[in-house]
């Protein structure tokens, strides 16, 4: 047996980790305490790596769907030519544009998967991105677009004695601005030194318990909250006066838009008392250095470009960017230089330019393409309809708004192709499924982690911290798996195309230099470490220095400060963006009971992270989930009672577009007439039976076609109207701790 060093990759958080092998075979994980960032710290998910790779129902070989419907092993080869024939015939019939890709969260786990499915789509021609950005925190980019950027940074928590986390949950999810490692630890040890937190959740969340001040408003409030405390901020003066006047734009006008949002007002709207609003506001803009920070929990409710937007308004007002003169803690270290200057990127266009789409009016957007439209994009017949989709790093048939209609897209397809590590759902709906090597098979570096703009994405690295990591164990014996960029590489080369490598890492603005695309030589393969190589190229330290600290390293550089204005710069943030004014506005018009649902739809279905899985992955790790394998319905112990249920019983959920059934649980901690769900749970409708293995998939629930962000497409997600039945009496999960009992013949139906 062996102990290497290695990188996570189940999750973007990519901690450091020791892997022991024995026999070519990864049989342990732990933390790396030699780790300069991680120093031990790794999550239940990462430690289960060797589970991963030994599943059972793991594929080590791609899979073809015959006639009948059966998906047999085909050699991996092979399948790159059928499939390489067959997009072609396509596109020689209804041109580029009938290619869509769909790239999902894990492919951001893997520096080379999305990047060459982007430069392998645009050579063929085709503009039809689509990414999980859409559904899950678009309105930061939109809101980024509209605001503008600070080229000097945010400042970051560890140094900020404010901060402010709207809808988000750090200590499970590792955003928020706050870092992935050690959240809670990190938390404790900002209050000791005196940094004061305030989060709005509606659920009293594993951060909020943390909270100087926690404000647990109705779903969906968070614009009239935000706005509110910029209407206290500025009716106290207490903001940053010369920032703003030398800064920025459209004061008057978001001084006249909040207005309105006192704080009485947004206290009857959002059901928290005026009082802590008040405090709340105070709290933040009297830090000397401070953040806010929104989640996905704003995005999915309804108006997430206006609480992004209004976000970003709190740091403008309060002056919380970084100052000239001010040490970049994180100057990067695979990205090129940081070159942070104390002045602005002024506001760019935020939708309406690129490829347009023929549903609902969609165009590109700065958050991409809508994929709430991918599926009817599918779906609708005519010129320019999609006839072939590639996934990776996704699940569309779980993870997709409007189940059921995503699931006929898939079914209607003429090609349907996803690399997979199982047969998940959407695997089981294609034609080919391209069996990847896992993480410790192939090497990976952190580049794609890299991020000093905490604020803007809320993940990335505080320092200067840069790790490599070698491939560690070969492929099974016997099996035939390629990595993601060698499918799009062997696509490529049997279409004659020109591939050149579009590096996707994460949004660095203007404080990096952006990478010009890597021209593939289309005759010699090159190597993962090749391309490493190139992804480098010109970054402030080399990828060969990296590689010789083998449990990573802080690369500091106390020269890199924020640079004084451009003399000639005269570009400034925007506050009073007309069409984001003018929805904030429109809250005031809101019926409460239509929003709420009113008699028919009493209860609100809210999002939540659950810390065991990332999104639909690891859900079927049997040590991450001895008690459940299912996603609970969690209510207030009161609502419980309300309904005549007790927890581990069966219901129904329904909302105006459809029902799913699910188990209940008590959680004392939310409001009342709330349940919260995590998503990207369950399974298609036919194995609703077997809600105790595999639990509920909520994105049922969601039309595509209502409630809907007219730019980034996002349908209201979270904070929607549903109703609770209990299903055929008290059912349990009475046979063991993960396999529920037979619901199908008890009366459970979709």
């Amino acid at each position: 047996m062996s102990t290497h060093p290695s990188i996570c990759r189940l999750c973007p958080a990519n901690c450091g980790i020791l892997v022991e092998v024995e026999n070519g075979r990864p049989v342990r994980i732990e933390g790396d305490r030699e780790d300069p960032i991680f120093q031990g710290y790794t999550c239940a998910k990462g430690r289960q790596l060797p589970a991963q790779h030994a599943h059972p129902e793991r594929l080590l070989h791609s899979m073809k769907r015959s006639d009948t419907g059966v998906h047999q092993p085909i050699e991996s080869q092979r399948a790159l030519e059928e499939v390489a024939e067959k997009i072609a015939v396509i596109v020689e019939q209804h041109g580029p544009r009938s290619v869509a890709l769909y790239i999902g969260t894990l492919a951001g786990s893997h520096p080379t998967a999305g990047a060459a499915a982007v430069g392998w789509l645009l050579a063929l021609g085709s503009r039809m991105v689509f990414t999980a950005a859409s559904i899950d925190q678009p309105g930061k980019n939109i809101a980024n677009a509209l605001h503008g950027r600070w080229l000097g940074g945010p400042y970051l928590f560890d140094e900020s004695d404010a901060w402010l986390i709207v809808g988000a949950n750090p200590v499970i999810s590792g955003t928020g601005g706050i870092s992935s490692v050690h959240s809670a630890r990190r938390i404790r040890a900002a209050k000791k030194r005196g940094a004061r937190l305030v989060v709005i959740d509606p659920r009293r969340s594993e951060s909020a318990r943390f909270a100087d001040l926690h404000l647990q408003p109705r779903p969906g409030e968070d614009p009239a909250l935000l706005a509110a405390m910029l209407h206290v901020i500025m009716r106290e003066e207490l903001f940053d006066r010369s920032f703003v006047t030398q800064n920025a734009d459209g004061f008057e006008a978001l001084a006249r838009a909040v207005e309105p949002f006192d704080p009485a007002t947004s206290a009857r709207r959002a059901d928290v008392p005026a009082a802590d609003i008040e405090a709340a506001a105070r709290i933040f803009a009297t830090g000397s250095r401070g953040c806010a920070m929104a989640g996905t929990g704003p995005n999915m409710s309804g108006h997430g470009n206006l609480s992004e937007y209004l976000v970003l308004c709190l740091n403008t007002v309060c002056g919380y960017w970084r100052s000239a003169g001010e040490v970049l803690p994180n100057p990067g270290v695979l990205t090129p230089p940081a070159t942070p200057k104390a002045q602005a990127a002024p506001p760019r266009r935020a939708w309406g330019y690129g490829e347009k789409l023929r549903i609902r009016g969609f165009t590109n957007a700065a958050s991409g393409l809508p994929t709430s439209a991918l599926a009817d994009e599918i779906l609708l017949e005519g010129e320019g309809q999609i006839r072939a989709l590639v996934c990776v790093g996704g699940n569309p048939a779980v993870a997709w708004p409007d189940q059921r209609k995503a699931l006929k897209a898939l079914n209607e397809l003429e090609l349907c192709v996803t690399l997979d590590i199982k047969m998940s759902a959407t695997a089981r709906h294609a034609d080919y499924v391209i069996a990847p090597k896992l993480s410790l098979e192939v090497p990976t570096f952190s580049l794609h982690s890299e991020s000093y703009e905490q604020s803007y994405i809320g993940v990335g690295y505080a320092k200067p911290y840069g790790r490599y990591a070698p491939a560690l164990v070969d492929p099974p014996s016997g099996s035939d798996l390629i990595e993601e960029w060698e499918f799009f590489y062997g696509l490529a080369q049997r279409m004659g195309l020109a591939l050149r490598f579009f590096p996707v890492r994460p949004e660095v603005g203007a404080l990096r230099g952006r990478r010009q695309p890597i021209d593939f030589d289309m005759q010699r393969k090159p190597s993962t470490d090749e391309l490493y190589e190139q992804m480098a190229k010109g970054s402030r330290v080399s990828l060969a220095e990296v590689k010789k600290h083998t449990h990573g390293a802080l690369f500091q550089d106390e020269t890199v400060c924020v640079k004084p204005r451009d003399p000639d710069c005269d570009a400034r943030l925007e506050l009073g963006d007309k069409t984001m004014l003018a929805e904030l506005r429109s809250l005031l018009d809101d019926s409460r009971a239509g929003q709420d649902g009113g008699e028919r739809f009493p209860f609100r279905l809210i999002s939540r992270r659950m810390p065991n899985v990332y999104n639909s992955s690891a859900h079927d790790l049997p040590a991450l989930h001895r008690r459940r394998r299912y996603n609970p319905a969690f209510l207030h112990p009161a609502d419980l009672d309300d309904l005549g249920i007790t927890a581990g019983d069966v219901v129904t959920i329904s909302s105006d577009h459809d029902s799913v059934p699910a188990i209940v649980e008590a959680a004392p901690e939310l409001r009342r007439g709330m349940i919260s769900m995590a998503h990207c749970f369950g399974d298609v409708p036919e194995r609703d039976a077997e809600l105790f293995e595999i639990g509920s998939n909520t994105s049922r629930l969601v039309s595509v076609e209502r409630n809907y962000d007219p730019y980034t497409g996002i349908p209201l997600m979270s904070g929607l109207p549903v109703a609770v039945h209990r299903t055929s009496g008290p059912l349990r999960d009475t046979s063991n701790p993960i396999t529920g009992p037979d619901l199908a013949s008890q009366g459970v139906r979709d």
